[in-house]
């Protein structure tokens, strides 16, 4: 695999300094540059920007099955190497996070095994972490 470049994802949330504190505290991303609505955070090497947009009433948490599990949809998080995933998702129970879905290895046995973990950040937006012990199965059919 190639060195890969940084993504950059913008996502809503409705309370600036509680996704905020979040991001930094929870998450422990570093802060980039911010306004009054917007803040940028290194989230493992990538850029994650939270953008302010008001709560919708309508807005629901949708889900589809993979492995037995109603995965979040959409979500977005980062493919971590396979230590660094344990040590987070350690330190993410320690600080009590709720998980939509706990940390568990996903497709046991098959191709694409992976350590995965699902949680919402205070807005709703749902983030998943990966790792595989084999990168090379990033990509497997």
């Amino acid at each position: 695999m190639s060195a890969v470049s940084p993504f950059h994802i913008a996502i809503p949330v409705h309370n600036l300094e509680e996704c905020r504190s979040f991001y930094r505290e929870i998450l422990n991303c570093s802060e980039g540059r911010s306004s009054d609505h917007w803040v940028d955070f290194n989230l493992f090497g990538h850029q994650l920007v939270i953008h302010y947009k008001p709560k919708s009433a309508q807005e629901q948490l949708h889900t589809n099955p993979v492995d037995g599990k109603d995965v979040p949809v959409p979500h977005y998080g980062v493919v971590l190497p396979w230590e660094t995933f344990r040590s987070f998702s350690e330190e993410l129970r320690s600080k009590g996070v709720a998980f939509v879905i706990e940390p568990y290895i996903r497709f046991a046995g098959q191709p694409g095994e992976q350590a995965t973990m699902f949680f919402l950040d205070p807005a709703g937006n749902a983030l998943e972490f990966k790792a595989f012990k084999d990168m090379g199965q990033l990509f497997a059919t």
